[in-house]
């Protein structure tokens, strides 16, 4: 599922037909497993599905596209406040989420950009904070036009409680999650598509 740029309100979800994805304003989902990770572009992201010159799929180790070499992302040069544009981090941190998606027996993947990312974790923590896991609940996700510091419109990831699932339905969503966290962590950088 991707997230539109300059602050469109539909995202684009995978259809039958690979070359013409269906576009929603919004949809519900069971979030089965999130991923933090960082990625670091040495020319501007300009779209596309490229893999990042240097990612990590922990945000605690980043290892180099072509190289392969590894580097501690705490100590990166890159992942300090200053070294991107308007005083940011050239390394961008955020979450690909895996969602089952009302309707769907199949997971799909979402990567939350970095403008969405106080939203998303927001709510995350609203639902820890109710004792429960966002594997447990169904989630509305929607998109609001919102602009950074400079004045630059992008959509915004928007998450809203839907329903808590039964004891039966945590059961099997569980079983789910383990395998689609299992299937992630073999990822490697150059399928993993990260978008900025």
């Amino acid at each position: 599922i991707k997230v539109p740029s300059g602050g469109g309100l539909a995202f684009e979800v995978p259809s039958t037909d690979p070359h013409s994805p269906d576009l929603q304003k919004e949809f519900n989902a069971i979030i089965l497993f999130q991923q933090p990770m960082m990625s670091y572009y040495k020319e501007k992201y300009t779209g596309g599905s490229q893999a990042p010159d240097c990612g990590s799929f922990d945000c605690v180790n980043g290892i180099e596209r072509d190289t392969g070499v590894v580097h501690a992302c705490k100590d990166c040069p890159y992942n300090q406040f200053g070294s991107g544009e308007n005083g940011g981090k050239a390394c961008k941190t955020k979450r690909r989420i895996y969602l089952l998606k009302e309707g769907s027996s199949l997971p799909v993947v979402l990567n939350i950009p970095t403008g969405s990312y106080k939203e998303f974790s927001n709510y995350v923590f609203s639902i820890v904070g109710a004792n429960l896991k966002t594997n447990q609940v169904i989630t509305k996700f929607s998109l609001a036009k919102a602009q950074n510091k400079t004045n630059i419109t992008f959509s915004k990831v928007v998450l809203t409680y839907v329903a808590t699932l039964n004891d039966e339905q945590k059961a099997q969503v569980e079983k789910m999650s383990e395998q689609v966290k299992a299937l992630a962590s073999r990822q490697s950088l150059a399928e993993a598509d990260i978008e900025e």
